[in-house]
């Protein structure tokens, strides 16, 4: 359940001059050369298209809204194909982050219920929901960006809930990913119990195999050259995963 959900309003959508006009001036893409910039824009298109994006507690969504929603989101898939963002329908826009209530289990049995204030949110089968203000920020390329972080989770839910498990492409194995994903993740655990957190990965990277993939792909594509660095292996399982090199992309721009 979301509170402050009014005065909800459809977006137009965002034609091809636009996207092309947004790309070229965004520094999250700044690594793409101008075929890329069209391809990815192209796939940008499809999604703003076939998307319904809409806003809530009165937040207006303008054309240009929906391209820098867009093109956030065409990027991971942008060597997968507009099918890997397929079964779900709606990105929701909040003015600022948005609180939602949630319930859980305790091993016993006993339900609890309690509200979160989110700045996104990915639901299986269901929306992706979005702080605006966060969207716009994520533009940048500080190695924190909420939409390729949902996105992230969208692609791990294409085999059910999100663990950190997607569905790996032919040729990739799954051993090998689970022994890579599973060194890392304890490896930063350790750190964050530690206290040496004061790397270049978000410390709720450690909440759990789910977000350590979702955060990990937010510094695939935004700051990869720590990610190579201090794992290694996930680094090459990433450019497996999402068919980019992020880092010889990146590099160029040096």
């Amino acid at each position: 359940m979301f509170f402050g959900f009014f005065g909800r309003r459809s977006a137009a959508g965002a034609d091809r001059t636009l996207l092309l006009e947004l790309a070229a001036r965004m520094p999250l893409l700044a690594g793409l050369n101008a075929s890329e910039r069209a391809r990815l824009a192209g796939l940008a298109a499809v999604f703003a298209r076939k998307k319904a994006f809409s806003g809530a507690a009165g937040l207006t969504v303008t054309p240009a809204m929906v391209a820098t929603v867009s093109l956030q989101m065409a990027l991971p898939v942008m060597s997968l194909g507009k099918e890997a963002l397929d079964g779900w329908q709606e990105i929701v826009l909040y003015p600022s982050a948005f609180v939602v209530r949630e319930h859980w289990m305790e091993p016993g049995g006993l339900v609890h219920e309690g509200a979160s204030v989110l700045i996104g949110q990915a639901r299986l089968d269901g929306p992706v929901v979005l702080s605006w203000p966060d969207v716009a920020s994520s533009t940048g390329r500080d190695g924190w960006n909420v939409v390729i972080h949902e996105i992230a989770h969208k692609l791990d839910m294409l085999n059910g809930d999100a663990n950190g498990f997607p569905p790996l492409h032919r040729g990739m194995s799954r051993e090998q990913w689970s022994h890579d994903w599973a060194a890392a993740y304890a490896d930063f655990q350790r750190r964050v119990e530690q206290g040496d957190e004061d790397g270049w990965l978000d410390p709720y990277a450690a909440e759990s195999p789910a977000e350590f993939f979702a955060v990990l792909s937010e510094a695939f594509f935004e700051s990869p050259q720590g990610l190579a660095e201090d794992y290694p292996a996930v680094y090459r399982q990433l450019v497996s995963f999402y068919r980019q090199d992020t880092l010889a992309r990146l590099s160029a721009l040096e």
